[in-house]
């Protein structure tokens, strides 16, 4: 998966939570978007994990 910033990884979750909203999604690709958003969280969470640490090191600078 290339690299992508928390806004991009935040916009392509937001697009496949759509889909899998979507009442007409096709069972057999559940697991692999189901799969592709967790990677996407996942992504977010570091993105924003890191610039938590970022600010409270500033901060304490």
């Amino acid at each position: 998966m290339k690299t992508l910033n928390y806004n991009e990884a935040y916009a392509a979750l937001e697009k496949l939570v759509h889909e899998l909203e979507d009442d007409s999604i096709q069972l057999d690709t559940l697991a692999e978007k189901v799969k592709k958003a967790n990677e996407l969280i996942a992504v977010c969470e570091g993105k924003l994990r890191n610039i938590e640490n970022d600010v409270k090191k500033e901060l304490k600078d």
